[in-house]
């Protein structure tokens, strides 16, 4: 089936078709995790503005068109690097049996995947792949609510929460991290340089907490907010 890409209609390789036979310029043999990890890597080193199929192709050793027997389009790549970054936060973790560590360890582990790849968080933590290892997640993550006992309306709930929650901070906190380095250092300064001096005649709620907003803002709230979250479904559990 056709598709449009950068105004022109590609169509899609079927899947047992798609892989190339022949080694790229630089001899290697492209596969589906080599094409994410390169964009990976494009985007870490040249950030959403370079990541186009030429880029990609000349990183790979092979022409632009090479990348669409794996993938239809870009959009495609980009809902294939959510997924892998669902991987990674995936692959170390297991349900230990305690429901609320067990989500705090899996939230922990999807916060640190996306901001080790900052660029691609920007681009990937809002798309909804609808791959293996998205899936894999959201079946986990049911099943640790479920199986503490939440009815499935709450688990469904507290589960959409808590993936939003985890996938939001991550946007946030990684959308910093892809700041050019002086950019983040004026924004960090902001709490010592203007908040810390605000007059207590002025602003008293700000010059009474100035030191500790000083020490908390420039860090993550996602820990802190997860907490509040999984406190508020102890709570509800309790209750019910």
């Amino acid at each position: 089936m056709p598709v449009r890409v950068g105004g022109m209609a590609k169509t899609a390789v079927p899947e047992e078709r798609r892989r190339r036979r022949r080694p790229t310029k630089q001899g290697t043999v492209l596969t589906h995790d080599l094409i994410v990890d390169t964009a990976l890597r494009m985007l870490r080193e040249h950030g959403a503005q370079g990541f186009t199929a030429r880029r990609l192709g000349l990183a790979l050793g092979a022409d632009a068109s090479t990348v669409y027997r794996y993938f239809a389009g870009l959009d495609e790549l980009t809902r294939a690097i959510a997924d892998e970054l669902m991987h990674r936060a995936m692959r170390r973790w297991a349900p230990a049996g305690a429901w609320r560590a067990d989500l705090r360890d899996l939230g922990l582990r999807i916060h640190a995947s996306y901001l080790a790849h900052p660029q691609a968080a920007v681009l990937a933590a809002s798309r909804v792949s609808g791959r293996v290892h998205e899936i894999a997640a959201d079946e986990a993550v049911l099943g640790v609510l479920r199986g503490a006992g939440f009815a499935d309306p709450a688990a469904v709930r507290i589960y959409h929460v808590f993936i939003d929650q985890s996938l939001a901070f991550a946007a946030l906190d990684a959308a910093s991290l892809a700041l050019p380095a002086d950019a983040r250092e004026t924004d960090e300064a902001v709490w010592h340089a203007t908040y810390a001096r605000l007059p207590a005649e002025t602003h008293p709620n700000i010059a009474a907490t100035a030191q500790l907003l000083a020490q908390r803002m420039n860090a993550s709230a996602y820990p802190a907010a997860l907490d509040l979250l999984l406190a508020a479904a102890a709570a509800e559990l309790v209750d019910a």
